[in-house]
C-alpha cells in the first residue's frame, strides 16, 4: 500500500478508527501524529469492541508497528492505563508500539486549568473534554512544555516538574481552584515514566528507515477538518493540526514520501461540544441516538447529528488534497424515506458554497437542501457495491459529484466485515 494519509473529512467521529482498521492490513506502520486522549476510536473485531484514546488502531493486528508520533500530546497515566489494558485482552503491545521521545506531556495542571477555563466561560464555554489537551498544546507552544524524553529521566523530570506546578499552581489559586501537591504528582508520573520508558525512541529516525527499506506507511488521523486549529471552526476546535499537513508536522515525514489522501465522512453529519453545526436536525439526532448510535467513544455524550453537508465536505476535500473517499455509517439512514442533503448555506439574499471562516457569520446560516430518495431497506448485510440498493448508489454518487472525490470505501455496520471496497 502506499504512504496514506487517513483525515476525517468533518468534525470528527467519523469512523475513523474502523477504515484506519481495514486500510491496516495492507499497511506496515500505523502512525498517529496528532491530538490527544481527548479523541476515541471504536473497532468492532469478532465480539469484541475496542476503544483506542492514543494508542493506534493498528494495534489490533499483531504484525504491524504503530507509532504515537511527535504531534501528539500524551496523558502518561491515561496512556499506561490504555496499555494495560490492551495487553488484559491479549493484544500484544510490547513489541509492538513506539513512542516519540519528542511527544510532549499532559500534566494534572493543564486539566485543572482546562477545567476551571471552561467553568469561568460559563455559557461561552468551548464544550472541551476537559482532559487538558488545550494547555497542554498550549505550554507546547509557549516552550515550558515537558516531553516524553524529559518524563524518562527521573531528576530531570523532578526538577522541571518542580518549577511548572509551582508557576501553575499561582493561576489555579487565582481562579479559585485547588493547587497541586507536587510529591503526589511526581510520585505518580515518575511511575507512569519507568512503565513507559521501554516504549520511547527517536521515531523521526524510525520512520525514515521504514520509508528506506519500502515499508508502508498509514497516518492515523484524530479529530476532524473543522476541528483542526486553523481551518475550524475556530475558536470551537481542538489545538492541533488535524488536517493532513499536520501529518507531517506531526510525524518528521515530509510531504513528498505522502501517496495519497483518504478522507473519511459519514453519510450524514456529526459534531461534539459548542459552535455552529449548519444542518443540525433535532429529529435526525432522536432517530439515531435511539438505535444506540452517535454517543463519545471519549466522553459518552451525545453527539450533535445533521444531514450530510456537501460545502463543509467539498472544503475538506481541497484543504486536504483528498484523493478518495471513505463513507461510514450508511446504514444509519436505511430507514428513511426521504434523506437531505446540504447543497449551500444563505443569509438573507448572500449565498455561500464554502463556510464563512467567522463562527458568527456560519451560525446565521441556514441550509440549502436537496432531497434525495431513502432505500428504506437494510443496507448492513451488503457485501458489494453491487449489493447496496439501488437508492442508496444513487445518493452516493450524488455525494461523490457534490464533494469532487470518488468513494472508494463504504461501511455498512461496525464489524470488519461489514466493510464495501469498490
Amino acid at each position: 500500500m502506499a504512504n496514506t494519509i487517513l483525515v476525517g473529512a468533518q468534525w470528527g467521529d467519523e469512523g475513523k478508527g474502523k477504515i484506519i482498521d481495514v486500510l491496516t492490513e495492507e499497511a506496515d506502520v500505523v502512525i498517529r501524529y496528532a491530538g490527544g486522549n481527548n479523541a476515541g476510536h471504536t473497532v468492532l473485531v469478532g465480539q469484541e469492541r475496542y476503544i483506542l484514546h492514543l494508542v493506534p488502531s493498528g494495534i489490533l493486528r499483531p504484525d504491524k508497528l504503530c507509532v504515537i508520533a511527535n504531534g501528539v500530546v500524551i496523558d502518561p497515566v491515561s496512556l499506561m492505563e490504555e496499555i494495560q489494558g490492551l495487553r488484559r485482552l491479549g493484544v500484544k503491545v510490547d513489541r509492538n508500539l513506539v513512542i516519540s521521545e519528542t511527544a510532549h506531556v499532559v500534566l494534572p495542571y493543564h486539566r485543572e486549568l482546562d477545567v476551571a477555563r471552561e467553568n469561568r466561560q460559563g455559557r461561552h464555554k468551548l464544550g472541551t473534554t476537559k482532559r487538558g489537551i488545550g494547555p497542554a498544546y498550549a505550554d507546547k507552544a509557549a516552550r515550558v512544555g515537558l516531553r516524553m524524553l524529559d518524563l524518562v529521566r527521573p531528576e530531570v523530570f523532578a526538577e522541571k516538574l518542580r518549577r511548572r506546578i509551582r508557576e501553575n499552581n499561582e493561576v489555579l489559586r487565582a481562579w479559585g481552584a485547588r493547587p497541586l501537591s507536587y510529591r503526589k504528582v511526581l510520585q505518580e508520573y515518575q511511575a507512569a515514566g519507568s512503565f513507559l520508558q521501554p516504549f520511547v525512541a527517536n521515531t523521526v529516525a524510525l520512520l525514515h528507515q521504514a520509508i528506506a527499506e519500502g515499508k508502508s506507511l498509514l497516518f492515523e488521523g484524530a479529530q476532524g477538518t473543522f476541528l483542526d486549529i486553523d481551518h475550524g471552526t475556530y475558536p470551537f476546535v481542538t489545538s492541533s493540526n488535524t488536517t493532513a499537513g499536520g501529518a507531517c508536522t506531526g510525524t518528521g515525514v515530509p510531504p513528498n514520501r505522502i501517496d495519497r489522501v483518504v478522507g473519511v465522512m459519514k453519510a450524514y453529519t456529526t459534531r461534539v461540544g459548542e459552535g455552529p453545526l449548519p444542518t443540525e436536525d433535532a429529529a435526525l439526532g432522536d432517530l439515531l441516538h435511539s438505535m444506540g448510535r452517535e454517543f463519545g467513544a471519549t466522553t459518552g455524550r451525545p453527539r450533535r447529528c445533521g444531514w450530510f453537508d456537501a460545502v463543509a465536505v467539498r472544503h475538506a476535500v481541497r484543504i486536504n488534497g483528498v484523493d478518495e473517499l471513505a463513507v461510514t455509517n450508511l446504514d444509519g439512514l436505511d430507514t428513511l424515506s426521504t434523506i437531505k442533503v446540504c447543497l449551500g448555506y444563505r443569509v438573507g439574499r448572500r449565498q455561500y458554497d464554502i463556510p464563512p471562516a467567522d463562527v458568527q457569520e456560519l451560525s446565521a446560516c441556514e441550509p440549502v437542501y436537496a432531497e434525495f430518495e431513502g432505500w428504506c431497506t437494510s443496507t448492513q448485510g451488503a457485501r458489494s457495491w453491487k449489493q447496496l440498493p439501488t437508492k442508496a448508489r444513487a445518493y452516493l454518487k450524488a455525494l461523490e459529484d457534490l464533494v469532487g472525490a470518488p468513494i472508494r470505501i463504504v461501511s455498512v455496520g461496525p464489524a470488519r466485515e461489514q466493510t464495501i471496497e469498490r
